[in-house]
């Protein structure tokens, strides 16, 4: 924890407006919601250092894994926010950020519980509003009960995918993909992951 406080954004509601003077950079800004251990962003950290990342992850044990990759690999390019994010206007001004990446999601498979999925029609608008124009939403998921949920909520809100794919990993966007430890499991087991991403 020591060698990775310099990444952590404790506090990301005093950063909200204000997150390139975080990084000292006016590089595109992006956001991963739900970043697990942080294999997927520090992997886009290190690919693309002339742009700016912020992992969130609001599991007290888990987002300490982040903070050991992002020191060990000297990620000068990434943040890691400590917290759950409800509302993410709480957190970023409208078009703060150039793009929201949603890895593996949890599904609340419970029908009641649909609210709570982070590609309801709630959220997107609400990812809309924090997006620049010309930004996007990148969404991966085993789940295909999760996606099918998405395709419709992004039909409720009028917005349409411009990459769409069942089967990430045979499709034209599989050399450029980075996976998630998630990703990597299931795909171990023959489950193909599903992708798609929408320009706001």
């Amino acid at each position: 924890m020591e060698a990775g406080a310099p990444y952590l954004a404790e506090d990301g509601r005093e950063h909200k407006g204000s997150w390139k003077e975080l990084f000292a950079s006016e590089a595109p800004l992006y956001l991963e919601i739900g970043s697990g251990k942080g294999r997927f962003i520090a992997g886009l950290a290190e690919k693309h250092p002339e742009c700016s990342f912020i992992a969130c992850e609001g599991g007290y044990h888990i987002y300490p894994r982040i903070l050991q990759k992002a020191a060990a690999q000297e990620l000068s390019n990434l943040r890691v926010l400590p917290e759950y994010i409800y509302d993410p206007c709480d957190f970023f001004e409208d078009g703060e950020l150039d793009g929201i990446y949603l890895n593996f999601s949890d599904p609340w498979p419970k029908d009641k519980h649909g609210g709570r999925r982070l590609t309801y029609r709630a959220k997107l608008e609400a990812y809309r509003r924090i997006i620049k124009k010309g930004g996007f939403i990148a969404f991966k998921t085993d789940n295909d009960m999760l996606f099918d949920f998405t395709l419709g909520e992004l039909e409720a809100v009028g917005m349409e995918p411009e990459r769409f794919t069942r089967d990430l990993h045979a499709s034209e966007w599989a050399e450029e993909n980075i996976m998630t430890e998630y990703e990597e499991k299931f795909s171990q087991t023959g489950k193909s992951i599903n992708y798609l991403r929408v320009i706001v």
